[in-house]
């Protein structure tokens, strides 16, 4: 049982890029599926989290009407599209997953994480 969250990169403040968390051996559309952040000196927060309904909680306001995420059933994976990138989305971004049909209060209730990929935004 593997996750693993990957597409990260440098990008200019106002670009785009694509997240994907693709996990082994469990069906990830079956999981509730949520991605943190964490960035340098700073603890881990909670960005958003799509339950297994399809429906987009977000837990920070910050990116809203920026950040969505998708399912890929046949590819198994649940995709973040960032979108206006801000410098203070500058993160090492994880992604978890729940066995809850809806998104959890506390990251405590993420059974399965997956390692970080980094993203910077900066000119």
């Amino acid at each position: 049982v593997q996750l693993q969250a990957s597409g990260g990169g440098l990008v200019q403040p106002g670009g785009s890029l694509r997240l994907s968390c693709a996990a082994s051996g469990f069906a990830l559309n079956s999981h509730t599926v949520g991605w943190f952040r964490q960035a340098p000196g700073k603890e881990r927060e909670a960005v958003l989290c799509i339950n297994t309904g399809d429906d987009v909680i977000y837990y920070t306001d910050s990116v809203k009407g920026r950040f969505t995420l998708s399912r890929d059933n046949a590819k198994n994976t649940v995709d973040l599209q960032m979108t206006s990138l801000k410098p203070e989305d500058t993160a090492t971004y994880y992604c978890a997953a729940s066995h809850h049909f809806g998104c959890p209060n506390t990251d405590l209730e993420f059974t399965f994480w997956g390692q970080g990929t980094q993203v910077t935004v900066s000119s």
